[in-house]
């Protein structure tokens, strides 16, 4: 197994940062080398695999084999448990200022095992443009064996002063069948179920992961894929909203539960608790306010967790449409939705290629809404209303 396996999909960015890696290793420095650089903006659709893309070059740097896939240095990398490694997500739905002054700080710590300090910070599109100000001068004026890898959707989610200091890695929407392939081979997955997942997911690698292995994901998604056929009065309307709302809280809880309650425990113990002995108490003293702290940060974490939870229903409720589209307007595609044939037909049936369009318009307001930070019942409710108006007109 190598680093690059991580990436599907993907040749054309594995030549470059491996060609990158390599340089790195010939110049430690990295100075002279025209195929590395200290700063990198790894860019791509949701769920190409841009963080994978980032661990993996992490990997090559500070594997001396360049990312065998193996050694120790390899796996603590993938374990995002090397301490030369650090990969960032913000907690909240961006990156505070603070915050990332204090990574600007820890960048500037000189490597301790590996010729070089990696800095990931996934989302990077949810800087603020204060954070963006800090670290544009830690881009500007890098320690000499820091590398910053930035991981956004897109080159113009990123502010052009700090795009202009990095090198561009644009990824690609992997296809179907390359998706299907690692799942089979990597998870073991029954190909038709495989097949099922790499289609549903539309290219979105870790998606399909959770469609293929998790019975409650495709459960959920059903929940959206129903509004279309279920949203008969306005009850059925709100009905529909809160059940989103509701899966979509599940699925973000089965996600933060586990992390909450090991950081949790952690940092109690780190303030004494299920110590023995005389003078220790159960209660570790001086613990309040730090709890406190962690309680806000692991709220707005779930609740940006939520809101991509949402953001990936929305998603597939647009694939349902565009199925429809598809149908009524005779393209010679394939369907996202092929299972659900029976139910396409019925809505194509029903209404007018201009009503579909319409109603594809009223879910990409409610992603925009939830973007906003519209309250996500009123955003779902306001979704369902406008499909059922348009189903009605």
């Amino acid at each position: 197994m190598s680093a690059w396996d991580l990436l599907i999909g993907q040749s054309g960015v594995v030549a470059e940062l491996d060609r990158a890696a390599s340089a790195a290793h010939t110049d430690p420095g990295g100075r002279h080398s025209g195929a590395m650089t200290h700063a990198w903006l790894v860019t791509g659709p949701p769920g190409s695999g841009r963080s994978n893309a980032a661990i993996a070059f992490a990997m090559a740097l500070m594997c001396p084999e360049g990312g065998c896939g193996e050694c120790v240095d390899c796996r603590s990398v993938a374990r995002r448990s090397h301490v030369d490694v650090e990969i960032i997500r913000p907690e909240g739905l961006s990156y505070r200022t603070g915050e990332t002054r204090e990574l600007v700080r820890r960048a500037s710590i000189a490597p301790a095992r590996g010729g070089w300090h990696v800095m990931i910070i996934e989302d990077a599109d949810r800087l603020t443009e204060s954070a963006n100000n800090v670290l544009l001068k830690a881009i500007e004026e890098p320690p000499p064996h820091t590398v910053w890898v930035l991981c956004a959707p897109s080159t113009e989610d990123v502010l052009p002063t700090i795009r202009s200091r990095c090198r561009v890695v644009r990824l690609r929407t992997p296809d179907a069948a390359a998706v299907t392939a690692a799942l089979i081979e990597r998870d073991e997955v029954d190909p038709a179920m495989a097949a099922f997942a790499a289609r549903a997911a539309q290219g979105h690698i870790g998606r399909a992961r959770a469609l293929a292995t998790d019975e409650g994901a495709r459960i959920r998604r059903q929940e959206i894929l129903r509004i279309p056929t279920q949203s008969e009065d306005l009850a059925s309307c709100f009905a529909a909203a809160a059940n989103v709302l509701e899966a979509a809280t599940e699925d973000a809880k089965s996600q933060t539960d586990p992390q909450d309650e090991k950081e949790r425990s952690n940092l109690l113990r780190a303030y004494g608790e299920g110590g023995e002995g005389k003078g220790i108490s159960r209660t570790p003293r001086g613990a309040k306010g730090a709890v406190k702290e962690l309680e806000d940060r692991q709220t707005s974490r779930r609740t940006r967790t939520v809101r991509d939870s949402l953001d990936r229903a929305l998603i597939d409720l647009l694939s349902f449409y565009r199925d429809v589209l598809v149908m009524q307007t005779g393209a010679e595609v394939g369907l996202v939705n092929d299972e659900m044939r029976t139910q396409l037909v019925q809505v194509a049936s029903r209404s007018t290629p201009e009503s579909t369009r319409r109603r594809i318009d009223v879910v990409s307001d409610a992603r925009l809404a939830l973007h906003a930070n519209v309250a996500p019942l009123l955003a779902l409710e306001a979704l369902v209303v406008g499909l059922r108006s348009e189903q009605r007109s």
